[in-house]
């Protein structure tokens, strides 16, 4: 209705207008002239003004609400304007005037928040987002008014004002990235006029990517300044400008930015002067700058500068950034009459000058023309510092002065305790000169507990020095103290892991000496770890200088050592707690391994019923292995528990057709008194292998302790059938110590006293059997046969016999 009643009034307007050319002719142009300026003017705001949602019926009360405002009855204008929303919620005249009602009343917060509403609905008021920015900001609450100031910038993207606080405000809630977007859009909308500014705001940017280590947006930024506004460059800027470029090795680029801006003229033997190459060169370069020694049309041949033509008033910065670039271009004919200038100059005042052209020598390994720089530092008291010493050791080291060396490297470890490289430099220093214990003192902990268990870097760099020095120590020959550093830095990685398993790392002293030591404690001496995840976490953070391969090669070597130095108790402690490892448990090869070491540990130590715990699962895990069954019986034989009994008895239920289950189970029964059962498993080994001697033995032997049981039925043919086998044992296995003694021994229990003496005395005749890997004093059996033969002479009171027979076999 608006827009047809400002037509009906143009079209009045425009009717008057023709009225009057009629009129006066001969002012027409000029008046036609108004009226299509006028015209255009009603069109532009006809446009920009946004047609209000408020309906016809409450636009009166709207104009009463703030008549009412105005007169100061600001409740009864709360009301109207609550209302209104009530009835028109998508108007924002109501909201804008109740916002503008609370800041008159002081609460900020809601002139704020209904402010918000009102610029939503009207979106298009650059005024009123440019204001809520403003109030955001009062209330501490910089994300809202980086929203409004980008509210603000959609609908007028050309004003920098609106551009430059959005992108303050980026710079203070850490959002660089986008902070730096802002600026850049600020330099492109910059007229050229503004050079100035341009410039300013240039330097401030890369001065801001330089601090967060974005070289190539810095440089990028810098050269598009130096491009638009060359007449405007100063001294800071090309100094800048230098830096960059050096500190992105595109060192001739930097070259070429001193000469073309401090008229710096470099001088060639073919009288070509480098300023007048073109600009090819700068071109061809990109970014691949790194390579610019292969650049054959760029230089010709290394060294070909003569010569530097320098202004006096060219700065000393800018002095010693073109040596920089000469140094790392392998100019070095033209560096002697700059090094004499920078010499001359105080250290005291230029001691960074000095360093920057020292470490340029370092990095292409002209040390000898570095030391005289380093040299005039260290002798100086403002840049008497670590850094500098630390630099002056490695030229020294490089130039083959190792005693010098040390003694500045020990300088650096005096003024800087911490600096893990100049302690590594150090000890290796002192151990090539053949000082060992020197060494070892370099490598010394540079951190308590506290600071350890607090800050991950510290913890990784001690790391880092234990890992060295147990190096060091194993080189040297000492094992004890080599295990205390491997222990040292399995406790790092072990922490909650240890706590699982209850077990602690103590200092205790054993023959004037102290070492570490793995103990076992109780529940009550150990402080729990309330979240054990996130402590499992902050150890993988401490000890990521390692990797888990390296820490498991780690543990292998301390638990070998362990064994080596004969400390089985706490090789098993330390199995114990790898095992509650998670990265070592879950990984299941790694998990079989350290069962094994925890086995073979707990056999060593004569921990039968630890032994057992490890056997049990492997053979659980693979049956058929005849290994784990030799050393099943070797753990159970002397352990002297029958817990395996039911195990065995389980796992034949498994594995029915089991030869090996099937034996153990037949001795289990033996052993327990149970010889039917004993006697049903060894029947059924000795049918699956009947030439096999050890069944034969078992099932006679069987037998004949049925047979010698008080209550027994039918004790003849138990006998009988006893030695039966026994004879068919002999048979198997042929005229031996042992078959002999077997068979005689069998009789002596059945009172056969008389038969036994004679398999005895044939037993004593046979020699020892030949085993390979094993003495024959452990498998010689006349000792225990010539005891028996003694028994029974000493029971028929032919004590003179049992005497004789005793000082011929079983004297030592």
């Amino acid at each position: 209705e608006e827009e047809e009643e400002d037509e009906e009034m143009d079209g009045e307007e425009e009717g008057d207008d023709e009225g009057e050319q009629v009129g006066a002719p001969s002012a027409g142009d000029v008046f036609a002239l108004e009226m299509e300026l006028n015209r255009e003017n009603k069109k532009m705001m006809r446009e920009r003004r946004h047609r209000s949602k408020l309906p016809r019926a409450l636009r009166g009360l709207m104009g009463e609400a703030n008549i009412r405002y105005a007169r100061g009855e600001k409740e009864d204008a709360i009301t109207m304007c609550m209302e209104i929303i009530r009835q028109a919620p998508l108007a924002f005249e109501p909201f804008s005037t109740l916002a503008m009602i609370y800041e008159d009343q002081g609460d900020l917060e809601k002139a704020l928040q209904f402010g918000l509403i009102a610029a939503h609905l009207n979106p298009s008021n650059r005024d009123d987002w440019v204001k809520l920015a403003d109030m955001s900001l009062e209330q501490d609450n910089i994300r809202q008014a980086i929203f409004c100031y980008s509210k603000a910038i959609k609908y007028d993207t050309s004003n920098v004002r609106f551009l430059w606080e959005r992108s303050s405000l980026y710079e203070q809630v850490g959002e660089h990235k986008l902070a730096m977007d802002g600026y850049r859009r600020i330099l492109s909308l910059l007229p050229p006029t503004d050079g100035e500014h341009f410039m300013q705001l240039a330097r401030d940017m890369a001065k801001s990517y330089y601090e967060t280590s974005d070289l190539p947006s810095a440089i990028g930024v810098m050269q598009e300044a130096l491009d638009r506004h060359p007449g405007l460059v100063s001294v800071e800027a090309v100094n800048m400008a230098a830096e960059l470029y050096i500190a992105n090795r595109q060192h001739r680029r930097a070259l070429k930015v001193l000469q073309q801006f401090c008229a710096i003229t470099l001088e060639r033997d073919s009288a070509k002067q480098e300023a007048g190459e073109g600009e090819g060169a700068l071109k061809d370069e990109g970014a691949a700058e790194g390579g610019e020694g292969k650049e054959e049309g760029e230089a010709e041949a290394k060294g070909e500068v003569q010569a530097v033509q320098i202004a006096e008033e060219v700065p000393v910065d800018i002095r010693v950034k073109l040596m920089v670039c000469l140094i790392h271009l392998q100019m070095f004919k033209p560096l002697d009459g700059l090094l004499t200038g920078l010499m001359e100059q105080s250290p005291e005042e230029l001691g960074d000058l000095y360093l920057d052209v020292a470490e340029a020598f370092l990095e292409e390994g002209e040390y000898g023309s570095a030391l005289p720089l380093l040299s005039a530092l260290v002798c100086s008291e403002r840049y008497n510092l670590p850094v500098v010493w630390l630099r002056h050791a490695e030229c020294l080291k490089a130039l083959g002065h190792m005693e010098v060396a040390v003694e500045s490297y020990s300088k650096v470890v005096a003024m800087a305790p911490l600096h893990l490289e100049a302690r590594l430099s150090l000890s290796t220093l002192q151990q090539q000169l053949g000082r060992p214990q020197r060494a070892l003192d370099a490598l010394e902990p540079m951190h308590d507990p506290d600071t350890l268990a607090q800050d991950a870097g510290a913890a990784q760099q001690e790391l880092k020095l234990l890992l060295h020095r147990s190096t060091l120590l194993k080189s040297q020959g000492r094992p004890d103290d080599y295990t205390d550093t491997m222990l040292t830095m399995l406790a790092m990685l072990l922490k909650v892991a240890m706590n699982r398993a209850q077990v602690c790392l103590i200092s205790s002293s054993c023959s004037g000496e102290r070492h570490l030591h793995l103990i076992k404690v109780s529940r009550d001496k150990i402080s729990d770890i309330d979240d054990q995840e996130a402590a499992y976490l902050d150890v993988i953070g401490k000890t990521s200088v390692l990797s888990r391969e390296d820490w498991w090669q780690l543990l292998l070597d301390t638990v070998m050592v362990l064994c080596q130095r004969m400390r089985f108790a706490e090789a098993e402690l330390l199995v114990d707690s790898s095992l509650e490892y998670y990265s070592f448990y879950d990984d299941r090869a790694k998990r079989k391994e350290l069962e094994y070491c925890g086995l073979s540990a707990a056999v060593l130590d004569r921990n039968y019923r630890k032994a057992y715990s490890y056997i049990r699962l492997m053979l659980m895990d693979s049956v058929e292995r005849a290994q784990l069954w030799n050393v099943f019986n070797q753990v159970t034989l002397h352990s002297q528990d029958v817990r395996h009994h039911r195990f065995c008895l389980r796992l034949l239920l498994k594995n029915p057709e089991h030869h090996a289950l099937c034996v153990l189970n037949g001795h289990n029964a033996f052993v327990s008194g149970s010889f039917k059962h004993a006697l049903g498993q060894y029947v059924q080994a000795f049918r699956a292998h009947p030439n096999e001697p050890l069944y034969s033995l078992c099932v006679g032997l069987t037998f004949i302790h049925m047979a010698s049981q008080k209550f027994v039925l039918k004790r003849h043919p138990l006998l009988l059938q006893g030695f039966s086998f026994l004879n068919r044992y002999m048979e198997l296995r042929g005229p031996c110590q042992e078959s002999f003694y077997n068979t005689g021994r069998a009789l002596q229990q059945m009172g056969l006293a008389h038969f036994a003496i004679h398999y005895y005395q044939q037993a004593l005749q046979c020699p020892p059997p030949q085993l390979e890997g094993m003495e024959d004093e452990q498998v010689d059996l006349r000792r225990e046969i010539a005891y028996n033969l003694s028994l029974i002479y000493q029971s028929s009171g032919n004590a003179p016999m049992a005497r004789h027979v005793l000082y011929t076999y079983c004297t030592i």
